[in-house]
Order: structure tokens, then sequence, then C-alpha cells
């Protein structure tokens, strides 16, 4: 059953073979004098489920192109938050993310200067003159507070923010959730992409990071948390501290791409803004899967990879909402599309509302990546993640009073362990 294409098409081209790439695709409609700037939507109906239902279903696969009027994309910014925030901006500006206005937001004059943003904001100038918090999110959240306008103005004229922090520092902690508030209040659809802290970093950044994500779920859409220890698990034994960092930069950078990428970059297949917004609005905890794979069975590792990777697991057959990206080189084909789709759908519960996008990046000729991002979770789900033990009391001096909302960790001699157990 092919979905009917809209009058304003200016053409239709149904897809048969299963090895027809999107350079070929792309020279059809080059052949019918249609503008190649405009971007591609494509359909399919799942026959097996007996509706339509606006995705690849991997299931009796059919589908139509048309060619849809120009339009203004949606607007996204990506705002980095304290130091893990800024460096994971660094990361995806040198990465050639494209598509979206990058903030840098820290207590830190100096940390500033070394972002690559286009627009950094120093906020708390008159608590920390120009320094760090400290470690102190209490003092982030004050930094926040005092440049309350300033922040305003940064999360203005956007449909889609990212706010993106380390978890469990000082600026990140504490000024992370004041951003999303601000954010969500301006009406825009705010996802959260901040890592918790690797076990070694110590039990102190452990709580502060437990009570920071609590707070930072009750003001974005959408929060994933990346556990800095489940990226050991994918790690090499060699693996340098300073890479280690880097790998927890480079899967924010990712989880971020991956949603924007299927917004904004004209490809083989094209969501509206809408779509994602339907998935992601008041979702709940997030989980994040990225896979990769070169040869003959790429579509096929890579999708496993991103189903079964540490920091998703089997987690993706309880989400509510299920959002992937697919990026290949102009060697991508269809029917690798297609094989992609019947992994994920076949992992995903029936019920689950599935978006997906298809991107085209000459830089990926020979690879194909998979993102996946399952939405929907309870937080009740999120705890469970995060071994509980972890935010146990912990012997630390007595806090001065703050005028702060931010909650001090009591005082107590039990030591437990800090080692997390996630998804």
């Amino acid at each position: 059953m092919l979905a009917q294409s809209s009058p304003r098409s200016q053409a239709v081209h149904q897809l048969t073979e299963p090895s027809l790439s999107v350079s070929r695709l792309y020279r059809s409609v080059h052949s019918a004098r249609i503008p190649t700037s405009l971007p591609f939507r494509a359909t399919c109906s799942l026959k097996s489920y007996g509706y339509q239902r606006q995705e690849y279903c991997g299931r009796a696969f059919s589908a139509a192109w048309e060619v849809l009027p120009p339009h203004e994309g949606a607007r996204i910014k990506v705002i980095g938050v304290g130091g893990g925030g800024n460096n994971a901006v660094n990361r995806m500006i040198n990465s050639g993310l494209q598509g979206v206005e990058f903030w840098a937001i820290n207590t830190d004059a100096q940390a500033l200067v070394q972002s690559a943003a286009t627009h950094r904001l120093q906020i708390g100038q008159q608590i920390t003159r120009g320094l760090g918090t400290g470690g102190k999110p209490e003092l982030g959240e004050q930094s926040a507070e005092e440049s309350k306008s300033a922040i305003q103005e940064a999360v203005t004229n956007a449909e889609l923010v990212f706010i993106t922090a380390g978890m469990g520092g000082g600026t990140g902690s504490g000024a992370a959730p004041v951003v999303a508030r601000m954010s969500k209040e301006a009406g825009n659809l705010t996802v959260g992409v901040v890592t918790y802290p690797f076990s070694f970093e110590g039990r102190r950044r452990a709580v502060q990071a437990l009570e920071a994500i609590e707070r930072l779920q009750n003001s974005v859409d959408t929060l994933i948390v990346i556990p800095n220890d489940r990226l050991l698990d994918v790690a090499q034994e060699q693996t340098l501290l300073q890479e280690a960092f880097l790998l927890a930069d480079d899967v924010l950078r990712q989880g971020v791409q991956g949603i924007s990428d299927i917004i904004t970059v004209p490809g083989l297949v094209n969501v509206d803004f809408a779509d994602v917004k339907a998935v992601m609005s008041n979702s709940g905890t997030a989980m994040l899967g990225v896979g990769m794979s070169t040869g003959k069975n790429r579509a096929e590792e890579a999708a496993q990879q991103a189903a079964s990777a540490p920091l998703i697991e089997r987690s993706i057959e309880r989400a509510t909402g299920v959002v992937y990206n697919i990026t290949g080189g102009k060697d991508l084909t269809l029917q690798e599309v297609n094989k992609v789709s019947q992994v994920v759908t076949s992992l995903a519960d029936p019920a689950a509302n599935i978006i997906f996008g298809a991107v085209v990046d000459e830089r990926y000729n020979g690879e194909i990546h998979v993102t996946i991002v399952a939405t929907g979770f309870s937080q009740t789900f999120q705890k469970s993640i995060i071994d509980p033990r972890a935010a146990k009391q912990i012997v630390e001096p007595e806090p001065k009073p703050v005028d702060s909302s931010w909650k001090q960790p009591a005082t107590s001699s039990a030591r437990p362990s800090v080692r997390k157990s996630f998804f």
C-alpha cells in the first residue's frame, strides 16, 4: 500500500530496487529538472500491522518519495554548561556538526576563552569573580540565577535546545538545571544530555551528580544520562586517562548529533521537527546507543551494536518512543536502511512511537553509523540505573549556610561502595 503524495508534490519516485543508492536517486531527481536543494520525505506503510505508520518498518517495505517545497528548519541550540559541557561543545564543533547554534556557559572566564563556541556567556560574575565554583553546585546555581536575564536571552529564538554538561562538579551540576528550566519556560523542546562521573572521580562527585540529575529531570522534556563507567566496558585497557574523558565527550556529541541530524541535514530520509517533538516532549529519561560498522553486513552489525551497546543494553524494549538515525556515505542503499529498521523495530515494543532519519555524508563512505535514543522511561526506572548506594550519606565538614535551594549532603560515617550498576 503506497502512501499518498501531497498535491503540491512536483515528483514521486517509486523505490523498488533494493540496491538503489542515494546518488542514483539524486540523479533521477536532477533529470526531472527538480531543484536538488529541496529536501525529500519518505513514508511507508506497515502492512503487517494493518495500518499506516510514518516510518521505515522493515516489513512489507514500500515507499514513495516526494519533493517538498522549501521551508525554514527548526532552530536548534546546543548549550554547554560548565567545564564538561564546554568540552563537549568544542568536540561537536571540531567534528563539523552543522545546523545548530553553539553556546558555552561558565563561571570560569579563563575556561570560556578556550571555548570554540560562537556565543560565550560568563555567569555569576559577582559571586565567583570570574573563577570556578570550587566544585560547589550551590554556587553554580546562584551564579545562574544572578545571570538570569542573560540566560533567558540565550535560550530565546529556538525550537530545540540541548543542555549538555558533566554532572558532579559545581557549575554544570548547579547551573544546568536552571538553564534547562528557563529554556522550557521559553517554550522550547529541551533535551538534557549529561554524563555521570567515573567511579574513580570520588564519592562526593557521585552524590552531587545524583542530586543534579534529579533536579535536571524536572526541568527538561527528555534527559539522556551517559554513565561514564559504562564507557570502560568498550574502552581498551591501554586507554589513557585523557582519552577516557575524550571518549565521554564524543558520546555526548553522538547523542546530540544523532538527534539534530535527523532534523537539520537534508538526506535520504527527513523527519519533521514536529515528529521528533511528539516522541521527545515530556518523555522522561532516555537511553542512548551508538554503533558503527563496515563491510558486507555493516547495516545489521551497526544496528545490533547500537541496540546492545553498554549505554542502552535491553532497555529499548521498555521504551514508549524511539528515535534513531542512520548515517552513511553515498554508497548507502535503501536495502541497508531497511535492514537497520528491521533490527530496531524487532526489538522495540510494537506500540512504541518510532521516528527515524537517514543521512548521507560523503565522509562516511564505506561506513554505517546508527544512533538510537529510546525515550519514555519513568523516574523510578532512572533511579534503578544508578546504584542507590552511591547516594548514601558521606563524611564531610558541616557546610556553611547558603542562600540556595541546593540540598547539602548530610553527614554520616558510612562508606559504602560507589561502584554503579547501569541499565
